[in-house]
């Protein structure tokens, strides 16, 4: 799977499209079931920011309690710093509302060319990059299908995946040709690129074309706003980064790196430039790390989770699917280089060295480190074996082969029956617990601001709740941190919508703890526990 964010242009296209035209395109038909129209609520623009930090009783909004915690349980307390790996697509460490709160390597000189500390990484000053110059990939499935039938339920598997994806792709290409077809037409009509609803208002024509355009762009910008350019170029962007790269059996993302893949051991790779060659393609990972991290009340873009806090940045999540072999090393160097928590706001449907994974998850237990990890957007129930995400505690049956993995899915910020965000997977086995994660909006490259949406978006929240934790109450350990971040959690007596296909259950059958996380709570408890 590609970044676990959603694509809420790509859901909304297909909507659109299916108002605008005799071709009805079924809901998520061109994102891998990954995105979701948020429904509009009461929520005032400031809150709505910030909504993840409000109180249920309250504000009646689903959040984590963040503000109460420090407005009536950490004034006046002292904390200790908590280093955090953000193990993603890339973080720009010099955004204005991160840059403070970026981890920096004190034992390791500088632009020196030299491995001071013998760590194995030179000049890894605030991190490292596992993918080097390599920005695309293929997905899993694609690299399981260039090695050729091996007669595996794995490959077949794979195939019938790939099939599936591609089919999606190739009508999203249909569609987002047929919209840029109406912004052309609508553009050479009027003589300008950059048009308004109200440009389009004005606009009347007897011209056939025209008036289907004009019908087409008017849903769009209605739905969109102002911003509706970057949106459907964003659409334009994910369509054919799929079908040129992500899927293309063609296409060799690797070989720039220049290491053997297939050898664990070879580690001698990548370099020290955490957002990666482009960082606009950091968007991903800024906008988690901005979650946990970004300066509370300096009135700049959002407000992090945690104080207190340095954000460890390693950039090992290009666009397509994460070698597990990086996956792995990421782990391992955050574990090595005093990092307590690890968020890990990816995933995909095939790990063929998941061993290589779960040693690195092993070690990071035997290290302390919490490893808190997106459930995934497909909108399914991942207790079934063919629905599983990668990577995974999970075992046969309902165990689990380390206590320091805590799975997250995401809640919108509804308080009804939509409560649970529709492409959030669920499960009464392996999802831990649920936390908000549409509609939350945090620091982008460039010194920007974004919504975004996804259970990668609900697995850095609880991270920074996470820190608050061990920021407070260090001498908790990992196990005992998830297990205060599952139990003290807020239950939800009612049946709510789970899934892509709405099924209607009770709140408390979608994860194993049954409750959404509440930082307030957590910290009352992880007093308790600390004495």
């Amino acid at each position: 799977m590609r970044l676990l964010q959603t694509i809420t242009v790509a859901t909304m296209a297909t909507l659109l499209l299916s108002n605008c035209t005799t071709q009805k395109a079924p809901l998520y038909q061109t994102v891998d079931k990954t995105g979701i129209v948020a429904k509009k609520t009461a929520i005032s623009e400031n809150d709505l920011k910030r909504w993840s930090h409000l109180d249920l009783l309250k504000d009646s909004i689903p959040g984590m309690s963040v503000d109460k915690a420090y407005e009536l349980l950490l004034k006046d307390k002292k904390s200790t710093t908590v280093i955090v790996g953000v193990i993603d697509s890339g973080v720009d460490i010099v955004h204005e509302d991160l840059k403070s709160n970026v981890w920096t390597n004190s034992k390791e000189i500088p632009g020196n060319g030299i491995d001071d500390d013998n760590n194995g990484y030179i000049d890894d000053i605030h991190g490292w990059n596992f993918l080097g110059q390599s920005t695309r990939e293929n997905l899993e499935m694609t690299r399981i299908i260039k090695k050729g039938d091996d007669g595996s339920a794995t490959y077949k598997r794979a195939v019938a995946a790939y099939d599936k994806k591609k089919s999606e792709a190739m009508s999203g290409k249909q569609q987002v040709d047929f919209i840029f077809n109406a912004d052309k037409t609508i553009s050479d009509h009027l003589n300008k690129k950059a048009y308004t609803l109200e440009d389009l208002q004005k606009l009347v024509t007897t011209d056939a074309a025209v008036g289907q355009a004009k019908q087409v762009m008017m849903s769009i910008i209605t739905q969109a706003g102002p911003g509706y350019r970057e949106d459907i170029e964003g659409y334009k962007d994910y369509i054919y980064s799929t079908l040129n790269y992500n899927l293309n059996v063609e296409f060799d993302g690797r070989k720039i790196v220049g290491d053997n893949v297939t050898d664990i051991n070879d580690t001698k790779y990548g370099d020290n430039n955490v957002a990666g060659p482009d960082k606009k393609d950091a968007l991903h990972g800024t906008h988690v790390a901005g979650i946990i991290a970004q300066v509370r009340g300096n009135n700049l873009g959002g407000d992090g989770v945690a104080t207190n806090v340095k954000i460890m940045a390693i950039r090992a999540v290009p666009d397509g699917d994460e070698y597990d072999k990086d996956i792995a090393l990421a782990i391992r160097y955050a574990a090595d280089n005093g990092a307590k928590i690890i968020n890990g706001s990816f995933g995909k449907s095939f790990s063929p060295n998941k061993e290589w994974v779960d040693d690195a998850i092993k070690y990071a237990a035997k290290k302390d480190v919490l490893f808190v990890h997106a459930a995934g957007n497909d909108g399914h129930n991942i207790d079934k074996a063919e629905n599983q995400n990668y990577p995974n505690d999970a075992t046969s049956g309902s165990g689990e082969f380390a206590d320091n993995v805590i799975t997250i899915g995401a809640l919108n910020n509804l308080y009804t029956t939509d409560l649970v965000a529709p492409f959030s997977n669920f499960g009464a086995i392996n999802v831990d617990v649920f936390a908000p994660g549409m509609e939350i909006y945090a620091t982008v490259p460039f010194d920007k601001y974004k919504f975004e949406q996804g259970t990668s978006m609900a697995a850095p929240n609880v991270a920074g709740v996470a820190a608050l934790i061990r920021s407070y109450y260090p001498s908790l350990t990992a196990k005992q941190v998830k297990q205060i971040l599952m139990d003290s959690g807020v239950a939800i007596p009612m049946e709510v919508k789970f899934g892509d296909d709405a099924e209607m259950m009770p709140f408390a059958k979608g994860s194993r703890s049954g409750k959404i996380v509440n930082a307030y709570n957590a910290l009352l408890m992880a007093e308790k526990m600390a004495k």
